[in-house]
């Protein structure tokens, strides 16, 4: 039973990993350059010292001419990103930390994704890193002197440059708004051991409701929305008559509207069984009258933790793991609350790591996106931020801002421009501990917004690198095949 997910992870990681791996071995079989024709100017210190297969390395590296190598720097960055956008996709995809989320912070310089998505980002990255590498080959066999190893970084530096100065005027001018939603965020933080736990239901259930009447009746603070978290209640909202009455009351008590997470589950179309039944991860959106007023369930699931593959066809699986499958969701449902002047999208769990499934979530009048999450999984490690970094991308390839509602970290929200913002509970630098916040997020006031390029056209940039990446591949094995004629 434990041996499962432990296999399952590795198997995970060790095919992420061929990505960098195949990477590193096209980008070489791509380079102009060929041994042998390289300068013959001695190497930078002594020579004797340096290995044999070091140099020749080098003196291949240098054999072509630098218009040469700008190029084929420009494909390694191009290459790097047609394998990320395999990634998102590939066995319906985990998109997870590609390397432009790695320049979070650098607010300036990820303004290019509402252009590019994060894919752009990544681009520059990878451009300027393969860039610094070729300085570093020129420093140790020719010269030390700025003006020639500068040459191997001035279009990048200069692109980088630029992207930034744009970038930051795009970053300090946020978007108007008219109005503004106050929203209360519980954070329960129930250990993953108490999710799994039959004995622990009531408990945590008591916890989460606990949270939430504090926070409803914490004075000159009533909130117009309270969010609970991915999987915060147990078992099945809808059908569990004790979670629904006590839910259900304490929305009607105090007059607000609740977006939840749970579990749902529904007849299976086409089946034969009268008892069979679908199982989704949903989130909910409730009124102050009690009323559900609108259902979405998750479309991608997480592999081996939601769903296990072809279990249609191994059913043992399902005995190796412990586990059954949820159904994956039809589409995106939009949460619309009249009264509120609110119009927001939800996206449960790793959802908002997805740069092209996002955008189906957003349209012209959509004020925020809700992402709820249970990260439980992960304790207070770096995964809690490598997931909210993924996240901030999102808000802005898609201009819009976006609300997180996690169990236990990270639970902010973050504007537009992906800045974020209340990330640790009030009054404290806690960021996993169990309580609530208010946020206030702005609201469009029944306007709209105008499409970044992103949203309305989508993965061009990372398309256009798939297809110059296909072409040099292409080009340069046709070259060895016709050479070995």
């Amino acid at each position: 039973m434990k041996l499962a997910p432990i296999t399952a992870w590795l198997a995970l990681s060790g095919f992420l990993a061929l990505y960098p791996a195949l990477w590193v071995w096209l980008c070489w079989k791509m380079y102009p350059g060929k041994a042998g024709q390289a300068s013959s100017l001695p190497i930078a210190g002594e020579a004797g010292k340096m290995p044999a297969l070091l140099s020749t390395t080098l003196e291949h590296f240098l054999s072509a001419n630098w218009a040469q190598r700008v190029v084929w720097t420009l494909s390694c960055a191009a290459l790097w990103v047609t394998w990320e956008m395999v990634q998102a996709r590939l066995f319906s995809g985990f998109p997870w930390n590609l390397l432009g989320a790695s320049q979070y912070e650098m607010l300036p310089v990820i303004q290019i994704a509402s252009f590019t998505g994060v894919y752009g980002v990544s681009f520059l990255v990878t451009w300027f890193s393969v860039s610094l590498i070729g300085a570093g080959v020129v420093v140790l066999r020719r010269s030390q002197t700025p003006r020639q190893w500068m040459g191997e970084i001035a279009l990048p530096l200069l692109a980088a440059g630029g992207l930034a100065a744009l970038g930051f005027r795009q970053a300090v001018q946020l978007p108007p708004s008219s109005s503004e939603l106050k929203v209360a965020l519980v954070q329960p933080s129930i250990p993953q051991r108490w999710i799994w736990s039959p004995d622990e239901k009531s408990n945590r259930f008591a916890h989460l409701l606990r949270l939430s009447e504090t926070a409803l009746t914490n004075a000159g603070a009533k909130p117009d929305l309270l969010v609970w978290p991915e999987a915060a209640v147990p078992d099945y909202v809808r059908w569990d008559t004790n979670l629904y009455s006590a839910v259900t009351n304490l929305v009607r008590r105090h007059q607000v509207w609740l977006v939840l997470g749970s579990d749902d589950a529904a007849p299976r179309l086409g089946s034969d069984n009268p008892f069979a039944a679908d199982i989704f991860n949903a989130s909910f959106l409730i009124g102050p009258d009690g009323e559900f007023r609108a259902t979405y369930r998750k479309r991608r699931l997480v592999i081996f933790g939601e769903y296990i593959p072809l279990v249609r066809w191994l059913p043992f699986l399902e005995r190796w793991t412990g586990m059954g499958s949820f159904t994956p969701g039809r589409g995106p449902m939009p949460f619309r609350v009249p009264e509120l002047g609110l119009k927001t999208s939800v996206l449960i769990c790793f959802e908002d790591v997805f740069p092209h499934g996002v955008r189906e979530y957003v349209d012209d009048d959509t004020d925020f996106l809700l992402n709820l999450t249970n990260n439980g999984w992960f304790g207070e490690s770096a995964a809690q931020w490598q997931h909210a970094a993924n996240a901030i991308f999102r808000a802005v390839e898609n201009g819009v801002p976006l609300v997180r509602c996690a169990n236990n970290g990270i639970t902010c929200w973050v504007t537009p421009r992906g800045q974020m913002r209340d990330v640790y509970l009030p009054g404290t630098t806690d960021a996993y501990g169990a309580g609530f916040k208010f946020v206030q997020v702005p609201l469009l006031g029944g306007k709209k917004r105008e499409p970044t390029f992103y949203r309305k056209h989508g993965d061009v940039f990372g398309w256009g690198c798939v297809a110059w990446s296909a072409l040099l591949v292409g080009r340069a094995f046709l070259r060895r095949k016709q050479a070995k004629i």
